[in-house]
């Protein structure tokens, strides 16, 4: 095993990398400490995502007839649905994760930014599955991805694993301060759903808000650009360009992602910034 290196040495997240060895003992430890008492165990990966899928199929795409004016839907609401759950996973349990850990975190000198990347990491591999049942049902549905798609896909992760992880820094830090951060963080996710073409497709977004400002103010959001990058690698190859209801995309989205991206890895240097001014008083208040 590697020696440890203190909290505050040497910057940041990069103390994290140099602590492998612990990182991957976190996240074992956060992986046996989720199912344990459970009899299904990481069956649960799949129950609760088919459940959701289930209820946001019927209820938007026959109650309100979505169903009708798409090709694919339930591809479209699947590929949103797994790309959210890896962000509302990272940052719901990432600003838990220190208050969680207070036992470990009193008790060994470790990088403080260890416990919201081992969150994202966890969350991760709970996405894993919806991943692979979406690739299943992709390649069932006619999947010919081109490199343009695949580009797409991974720039998307990659923003909400940037963005993602800038929230849980800053939220993880500052819930140790005030417990009404993980409230709000709850009272956020109920916007998120919401606020992404994942149970709705763009063209309604660009036929409601097509050439003003709030489209763009739309776009900006990063999970919703992440959400369409991801359906470019999912969801669009499987549409023919004949289909009777025709894919609608924002125009240069993999241009709008970079910039997304750029934005969201600056965020992430500032949180790591505030997270380094807050550490010196975390285990005080544990």
């Amino acid at each position: 095993m590697p020696p440890l290196v203190p909290p505050g040495a040497n910057g940041g997240l990069t103390n994290v990398l140099r602590n492998r060895y612990l990182l991957r003992l976190l996240v074992r430890k956060e992986l046996k400490a989720r199912y344990q008492g459970s009899v299904l165990g990481v069956l649960w990966s799949y129950v609760q995502p088919a459940v959701k899928f289930m209820s946001y199929y019927v209820v938007i795409g026959y109650v309100f007839g979505l169903t009708h004016g798409m090709s694919n839907f339930p591809l479209h609401i699947f590929a949103g649905m797994a790309l959210v759950h890896y962000f509302t996973e990272t940052f719901s349990s990432g600003t838990r994760s220190i208050v969680r850990n207070r036992g470990l975190l009193i008790k060994l000198s470790l990088p403080r930014e260890t416990f919201p990347v081992a969150s994202m990491l966890v969350s991760a591999y709970h996405t894993s599955p919806q991943i692979v049942i979406l690739l299943l049902g992709a390649v069932v549905t006619g999947w010919s991805p081109s490199p343009y798609d695949a580009a797409a896909g991974l720039l998307g992760v990659a923003i909400i694993a940037a963005f993602g992880m800038a929230l849980a820094l800053l939220f993880s830090a500052a819930n140790v301060y005030f417990r009404d951060f993980q409230n709000i963080v709850g009272i956020f996710m109920i916007f998120v759903t919401w606020s992404v073409p994942m149970i709705y497709p763009y063209d309604r977004i660009a036929s409601l808000l097509g050439g003003t400002g709030w489209e763009q103010v739309y776009l900006a959001n990063p999970i919703a650009n992440a959400v369409l990058l991801f359906e470019q690698l999912f969801w669009v190859p499987t549409v023919p360009e004949n289909a009777e209801f025709p894919v609608v995309m924002p125009d240069h989205l993999l241009t709008r992602g970079a910039v997304v991206l750029v934005a969201s890895l600056i965020l992430l240097a500032l949180a790591q910034r505030v997270f380094t001014r807050l550490e010196g008083g975390i285990v005080e208040r544990l």
